[in-house]
């Protein structure tokens, strides 16, 4: 088995003892780890090769780590950047993830918080180029189904033995998952692919309209009836019919179809004589069709007809990171069709696609693409750009410190800012000066003074 490339990481730290101890552990990991102790040296080593991730303190002697984090974020869209800082404010970790931070880590921190901390930024890029460099394989050999997901690998595979045969195949799944592609792909991949696919949404058709559409009529069969007319099976004679939302068609429609499926014939409106059809069947739909046969609402022996081939295609939220494929493959699709650019996702962008429930599955998320191309102003997307259901699926970025470590260090901020003067500091706080004794007690604060 080929063994992935270690990841290349760049810590950047002027602390020779944090340094090594960072360099030591990351090695431990099993990633190649290079180093540098200021901005001018972390800038060389990132001219002369790539990495896939920058850690950097934000204290750099007199230079602020912020600075190459914006460097980072703005040009090198291929690397990821997260913060190591032993001074944690709310303030520094706001900024820091404004400035394009995909983590932030409070100093002193355990091997198990950094290791963790590395990872969650390195998911984050891996995110970002999924979305903006999806490999060819990631687009299956079906046009408009794209998944690398075990339960797409399935359907992949599913499709590919229907093709091979020209039994009837039932599809099934929520709205919106691609029944009809999945129909597509089966019939242009089997060998009819030369003759007729007719799609019918049986849904869409009024009841009193069904019939003559699916079958056809003769000149005066009814009121209106001028001529003759060709019906659907007739029109996919040696093709592929498929039926879309088979669930939704009446006894009497169910009763005919029954009958095209045993007797490969049918019967025009208004004429006795029977009219053989080459027709393979192809339905789909979004309920439970053997709850609807329990409950009387389908026919039994038609339900067993159109069962012969089954494939059910998973709901989009179940499907991990085919998600992140899906924005890349619209974001191709509609970049090319409003001649912009392509538009970048911020990483929490990204990570609230990946937690949103998508009741609308494909559909709703090509929906999703279509819009911001077309409305957004913004090269990057971020979660505010996103409808609003969508952005309630991301979680407020914190500082990777407990409470207590953020207390001290905003009281440590405020001792130095003051001066050492701890009247004026347990004034800033809103706290008394009995307070403020016990907490530098507490937190071994008593010797700070301006700096």
């Amino acid at each position: 088995m080929r063994r992935e490339r270690a990841e290349a990481i760049l810590v950047v730290e002027d602390n020779p003892v944090t340094l090594e101890l960072l360099r030591r552990n990351l090695e431990t990991e099993g990633r190649q780890v290079f180093t540098a102790s200021t901005l001018t040296e972390a800038f060389e080593c990132l001219h002369r090769r790539s990495f896939d991730l920058v850690v950097t303190d934000l204290k750099l002697a007199d230079q602020d780590g912020l600075d190459l984090v914006r460097h980072v974020r703005e040009h090198l869209t291929e690397t990821e950047v997260m913060v190591v800082t032993g001074y944690a404010t709310i303030e520094g970790a706001v900024e820091a993830v404004k400035g394009g931070a995909a983590e932030y880590l409070v100093k002193p921190f355990t091997d198990a918080e950094l290791a963790s901390a590395v990872q969650r930024s390195l998911e984050a890029l891996r995110r970002r180029r999924t979305v903006h460099r999806a490999p060819p394989e990631a687009t299956s050999p079906y046009p408009g189904l794209v998944g690398r997901s075990p339960a797409m690998q399935k359907v992949f595979s599913e499709i590919a033995k229907a093709a091979q045969t020209t039994a009837t195949v039932l599809i099934s799944g929520e709205s919106g998952t691609g029944k009809e592609l999945v129909a597509r792909a089966i019939h242009y991949s089997g060998t009819r692919r030369s003759a007729p696919f007719v799609p019918v949404s049986c849904g869409a058709i009024p009841e009193s309209l069904l019939e003559s559409e699916l079958f056809g009529h003769v000149k005066g069969a009814f009121t209106g009836a001028s001529h003759s007319r060709t019906g659907f099976f007739q029109t996919a004679d040696h093709g592929t019919i498929f039926l879309d939302e088979i669930s939704e068609t009446s006894p009497p429609i169910q009763a005919k179809l029954l009958r095209v499926l045993q007797e490969r014939e049918i019967y025009l409106l208004g004429s006795s004589h029977p009219r053989r059809v080459d027709v393979r069947v192809i339905a789909a739909t979004n309920k439970d069709l053997a709850q609807l046969v329990a409950q009387g609402a389908f026919r039994e022996d038609l339900f067993y007809r159109i069962v012969v081939l089954t494939i059910e295609l998973p709901p989009l939220r179940s499907r991990g990171d085919d998600i992140l494929l899906l924005v890349n493959h619209f974001s191709e699709k509609y970049s090319r069709e409003t001649g912009t650019s392509r538009l970048n996702f911020s990483d929490s962008a990204l990570q609230a696609l990946l937690r949103y429930h998508w009741p609308g599955n494909v559909r709703e998320l090509q929906n999703l693409i279509q819009r911001l191309y077309v409305m957004s102003d913004q090269e990057v997307i971020e979660v505010s750009d996103l409808p609003e259901l969508m952005r309630s699926a991301v979680p407020i970025p914190v500082p990777d410190a407990s409470l207590a470590q953020v207390e001290a260090s905003h009281i440590r901020n405020v001792l130095t800012a003051v001066g050492g003067n701890k009247s004026e500091a347990a004034r800033r706080l809103g706290i008394d000066r009995k307070t403020l004794r016990e907490k530098l007690r507490r937190y071994g604060l008593e010797t700070v003074r301006k700096q």
